[in-house]
């Protein structure tokens, strides 16, 4: 599915702040592919085996890229992937203990 905001994207370089001034919120996975300098196929694949370095958003079928995670992957170099989080550890939350129970984040950083 092409994304008809995409077809402002194309042609231009893909700056942070070109980024900033004229992307909205999420991206489609070929604009934030270009920007990363991606190809499409290896994109989706990434996004498929939730290896993309940036945060996905999975809504139905389609898929678009967060773009303030772009922004912080571009600026800094290092991935953000759809991992949950302590936010103030980082450590990965479980989404259930072993009976079964939802676990809180505060039990788990202390």
């Amino acid at each position: 599915m092409h994304d008809p905001d995409s077809a402002t994207h194309e042609g231009h370089e893909c700056t942070p702040a070109h980024i900033r001034a004229t992307w909205s919120g999420t991206a489609s996975v070929e604009d934030a592919a270009r920007a990363l300098g991606l190809s499409r196929s290896k994109s989706y694949d990434l996004v498929r085996r939730g290896e993309f370095p940036c945060r996905v958003l999975r809504i139905g079928r389609a898929s678009r890229i967060v773009t303030a995670s772009l922004l912080r992957v571009l600026d800094s170099g290092h991935p953000e992937y759809n991992v949950a989080g302590h936010p103030s550890c980082g450590e990965p939350l479980p989404r259930t203990s072993v009976v079964g129970e939802p676990i809180s984040a505060r039990r788990m950083c202390r």
